[in-house]
């Protein structure tokens, strides 16, 4: 359910306005509480338990949502990097929240358009410097997301398309690739070919896996994968 937060008292209209995107209520009250006493003011104004509800009141970016928190983790364990492009997308400045911190993870959210990535870890100046960035359209580059880009010059990025991130986790779940071209309306040879294509991703920037079990393990680092979604 959305809830809607009004105006602090004693806030100026010239306030930045933030939308929280997390499912879980102690991050809400957190994130508040932090705000309540910054300077310059921040407001968070709404908050939300998921992107769809969001969506539904913001389906474009506007001067009423000014910078958006957006937790990666909502109804599934892997990140949702579909729905963080979405919002992106839609027109609105997004900050990824989140305690999910690889750096594929992290660069991930970037290629999907978040203007910066900032790890639930970080501390409260961070969430504030980021927020300040984000609305005066400037980068800024937490601890986390620094070493992520800086890794990213030799941590290998596989570049994995959507529909091959489907088939790796479809494949761990199920005992064959028979049923994963079930589960996804295409044909085994299909499947083959994406397996065979990730795999072949992985080889060429210098993280091998040549095993299922090596591939878990490569997913797993990279945040496509949780160990409760096996």
């Amino acid at each position: 359910m959305t809830r809607t937060v009004n105006r602090g008292v004693g806030k100026t209209t010239e306030a930045i306005t933030v939308a929280l995107i997390d499912d879980h209520d102690v991050i809400h009250a957190g994130v508040r509480a932090w705000f309540a006493g910054c300077t310059p003011p921040i407001d968070l104004v709404a908050d939300y338990p998921n992107p769809t509800s969001f969506l539904a009141d913001h389906p474009v970016g506007g001067e009423d949502i000014e910078v958006v928190l957006f937790d990666l983790q909502y109804d599934r364990f892997q990140p949702e990097f579909d729905t963080l492009r979405q919002v992106c997308e839609a027109g609105h400045r997004v900050i990824v929240y989140s305690h999910m911190a690889t750096d594929e993870v992290i660069l991930s959210s970037l290629d999907a358009g978040a203007t910066t990535f900032l790890a639930k870890g970080e501390d409260k100046q961070h969430l504030f410097d980021a927020v300040y960035a984000a609305h005066a359209n400037t980068p800024y580059v937490g601890p986390r997301m620094a070493k992520a880009l800086f890794n990213d010059r030799t941590v290998g990025r596989p570049g994995l398309s959507t529909r091959e991130r489907e088939v790796l986790i479809a494949w761990f779940q199920t005992e064959n690739k028979e049923f994963v071209a079930k589960r996804l309306f295409i044909e085994p040879s299909t499947v083959r070919t994406h397996l065979q294509r990730a795999r072949a991703k992985y080889a060429a920037v210098g993280r091998p896996a040549p095993t299922k079990a090596a591939l878990i393990a490569r997913a797993v680092q990279d945040g496509i994968l949780s160990i409760e979604d096996l």
